[in-house]
């Protein structure tokens, strides 16, 4: 068997036990959330860090038109915390905590299809300038919002799989 031969073999019975796993794409068209792709009318938002949480939905979800077959109602919430105090008393470094309640109803009707809440936190450093801790700030808040739009997604994903979507 020459060299080439003997890697496609081989290349082929390690893409063997995959073949039968029964991985398919959500968004696939006979996958578990077909029927959410661009399907979902995120509420829009009222904050700049609310603006990048509906942005990530809809990067995620598709961006839904006036025929939207659902929609998300999102209430994100966040607080800060001092976690690095130095032996003077000056904060260091910051924890930002935050949670988001969604509901995701039929746009005809309105009936409840799924609903919870997420949370995560991000840190940001506070050692530097104004400027530089401002700007850290709001990066870590962006950060969180995106990360809690991304745990939307994966909790609405899971039950359009248990529902059959």
């Amino acid at each position: 068997m020459s060299s080439s031969d003997r890697r496609t073999f081989l290349t082929a019975l390690a893409l063997l036990p995959l073949a039968g796993c029964g991985f398919e794409p959500a968004f696939a068209p006979s996958g578990a959330a077909h029927g959410l792709q661009g399907q979902i009318l995120v509420a829009p938002a009222t904050n700049r860090t609310g603006f990048v949480l509906v942005g990530r939905l809809e990067d995620r979800l598709g961006r839904s038109g006036a025929g939207a077959r659902y929609e998300l109602k999102v209430s994100m919430r966040t607080r800060k915390e001092a976690i690095g105090i130095t032996t003077a008393n000056e904060i260091e470094r910051f924890n930002v905590i935050g949670e988001a309640d969604f509901v995701l109803r039929e746009m005809a009707g309105g009936t409840v299809v799924q609903s919870g809440q997420v949370q995560n936190f991000t840190s940001y450093s506070a050692t530097a300038s104004t400027v530089s801790t401002l700007t850290a700030e709001r990066d870590a808040l962006e950060r969180l919002a995106a990360a809690l739009a991304d745990q939307i997604v994966t909790r609405l994903l899971a039950g359009a799989a248990g529902r059959g979507s």
